[in-house]
């Protein structure tokens, strides 16, 4: 069930585009590593619903958090005690995998972070944070799609194209530049004798669609595994369910890891709207996280050497309120946290200037308050990965953004 308090349904065009498991690809082209040997892969996951920053990655060192986060708050002892990170911040105990990458030096955290958008409609925020405007109404093409068409047409990462986990392509990397869609099937996958009698009547009537189905029965083989059994390739549960998280990460790392596969790949993990029994270290939101830690996991095995070059991104459109409500949940705020994690990343930071929680620091009396700027952490991993420049960044991707310059040093 959809947990969202608002429910954007995606259009009859977008599934029919990109959702099941079979889509229309125009190019998979082979190519070589670059010289340098980096062969960068960045991969964006979208937090729809509101990810509740402050019982994610707890400022367990401000003396108001515990007051404010109530029965939520993450704590340093007892039965659930967090995992800590460094003196001030510890990290929800349901994310063991992060916290080790977070030690190894392969994941950061960059806390107090927001988009411009300062509403808190669940529409426009995610159209925000997904088409990459200052603000809503732009739900065409997506900042991710634009940074791939951005780059010069020859260039690796461009002709790979991008990748859209899911039923549907999330706005995020919808747009001009060719994406692959896949999603885990629905139904049972036909046999291999309906495929070559399908294949063979579109050979002959439509030999371009006939192409672009064969890619798309060799991606469908290549995410769920070669060999599989069918059992095994059913799904495991929709994308608000832990199982149905690391299944889709496991198709997408399969696919990433092949070396003319591509490069760049959005994915869309719903539930996370907590206004009721939220929970804290135990819960729903902890179930949430835990499936969120199983997704990194499921890239970082899947990815097997690709995984140096790889940064992972997750972004959600706004946090939620410093105070718990009366039913032990939150309710829509402002700043939130931003996660990264991959072998590419310059980890074991939480990046942030806090800002404090004493009443009079909260954004309008209630939420953890902005102040570091989404866009600049993703226009700092789009420079740092594929080499765009500030001026493209904030002319192109994020258009009229040129004040936000991108933060830098986020990767090794």
């Amino acid at each position: 069930m959809n947990s969202l308090c608002e429910s954007p349904h995606p259009s009859r065009r977008a599934v029919l585009l990109t959702g099941g498991a079979l889509f229309a690809w125009a190019h998979m082209p082979r190519f070589a590593r670059a010289a340098d040997g980096r062969d960068p892969r960045l991969v964006v996951v979208v937090l729809r619903g509101a990810l509740d920053g402050l019982s994610t990655v707890g400022p367990v060192g401000d003396p108001d958090y515990a007051g404010l986060h109530g029965d939520i708050a993450l704590a340093r002892t007892g039965p659930h005690a967090a995992l800590a990170l460094d003196g001030f911040f510890a990290l929800n105990p349901a994310m063991p995998v992060f916290a080790g990458l977070f030690k190894a030096g392969q994941a950061a955290i960059v806390h107090a972070a927001a988009t411009g958008y300062r509403e808190r409609s669940h529409f426009d925020g995610q159209d925000v944070l997904e088409s990459g405007f200052a603000g809503p109404g732009h739900t065409a093409t997506g900042w991710l799609n634009r940074a791939l068409a951005a780059l010069p047409a020859g260039e690796r990462v461009a002709r790979s194209g991008g990748l859209a986990i899911g039923p549907a392509t999330p706005l995020v990397i919808r747009g001009p530049a060719p994406v692959l869609g896949w999603s885990p099937q629905s139904l049972s996958p036909p046999g291999e004798d309906l495929q070559a009698r399908v294949l063979d009547l579109y050979a002959q009537r439509d030999p371009a669609l006939g192409a672009m189905l064969r890619r798309g029965l060799d991606a469908d083989r290549m995410a769920s595994g070669d060999g599989m059994t069918s059992a095994a390739m059913k799904p495991r549960g929709g994308l608000d369910t832990a199982p149905g998280m690391r299944q889709a990460a496991e198709g997408a790392a399969r696919l990433m890891a092949a070396g003319d596969g591509p490069r760049v790949a959005a994915l869309a993990f719903d539930g996370w709207d907590t206004h009721v029994n939220e929970g804290g270290a135990t819960g729903r939101l902890a179930s949430l996280l835990g499936g969120l830690d199983g997704a990194f996991d499921a890239f970082r095995q899947g990815l097997g050497a690709r995984w140096q070059d790889t940064a992972i991104v997750a972004v959600t459109e706004f946090g939620r309120t410093a105070r718990i409500n009366g039913t032990v949940g939150t309710d829509h705020g402002t700043a939130t946290v931003v996660l990264l994690a991959g072998g590419a990343v310059r980890g074991g930071r939480v990046i942030a200037d806090w800002p404090g929680l004493k009443p009079a620091q909260l954004y309008q009396g209630r939420d953890l308050a902005p102040t570091t700027d989404v866009r600049a952490v993703l226009k700092g991993l789009l420079a740092d990965q594929f080499g765009l420049s500030a001026a493209v960044l904030g002319d192109q991707v994020f258009p009229d953004s040129a004040a936000v310059k991108p933060m830098a040093g986020l990767l090794a």
